[in-house]
């Protein structure tokens, strides 16, 4: 494992081809952000890593950033793990109203949490997020290496050009793809525990998806 890694953090490994691997870009500026509130209501939360009632989503009062809140995601293997429990899953439908005239793009996430993984065990962060009616494309996958215990965090962060927009002037959903992973690898399941959580001591880290803005094209067809 880099030490990067092993000092604290999560290194992140991005793969689709909207995302620069290894290469952080330019962070977006959000001084088009709209005044008017964007309201965000999930429509539908689906999988063994959110439980009803377990994932929560609230705005930040600038309208730069949406955080998904998690209380109950973890995915182990080993002493108390059930054979199912070595990967957890959510599916959120998110109905995101934005202020007229507006339009916005998903500019990076950030995920944290928490793992114990015994020397030789591993686990995988997935996410994928999308509008509806289009490909799922914009991926975001983390490794991490036993021995390892402590907090995580990881970044994806979209390019400016490759920005994905919202269609303007239609209400598109906005679906987001998680997945926790573990494998026992190497260790010794009989004897030890390795788990990944997307929650803290204290039961809710936030999961943040940081926005861009800009204004949609005008009737007559010029920028606004």
């Amino acid at each position: 494992m880099s030490g990067a890694l092993a000092a604290g953090g999560a290194i992140a490994a991005l793969f689709a081809s909207t995302f620069s691997p290894n290469i952080i870009a330019p962070t977006p500026t959000f001084e088009d952000a709209p005044t008017d509130k964007m309201v965000i209501d999930v429509v539908t939360v689906n999988g063994s890593g959110c439980p009803l009632g377990t994932a929560a989503v609230a705005v930040s009062p600038d309208n730069t950033a949406f955080t998904v809140t998690y209380s109950d995601y973890l995915a182990q293997v080993g002493v108390g793990a059930k054979p199912t429990d070595f990967r957890k899953n959510c599916q959120l439908n998110l109905a995101v109203r934005v202020p007229q005239g507006f339009t916005y793009a998903i500019a990076g996430v950030t995920y944290r949490g928490y793992a114990y993984l015994a020397e030789g065990a591993t686990a995988t962060q997935k996410a994928h997020y999308y509008f509806q009616g289009q490909e799922e494309t914009n991926e975001g996958v983390h490794r991490f290496e036993g021995p390892f215990d402590d907090n995580w965090q990881a970044s994806d962060v979209t390019e400016i050009g490759a920005l994905v927009w919202a269609p303007c002037g239609e209400i598109r959903n906005f679906n987001v793809n998680t997945e926790l992973r573990v494998g026992g690898g190497t260790s010794d399941t009989s004897r030890t525990t390795s788990f990944i959580t997307m929650d803290s001591a204290d039961g809710a880290v936030n999961t943040t998806y940081r926005l861009a803005w800009k204004e949609c094209p005008t009737d007559d067809g010029s920028d606004a």
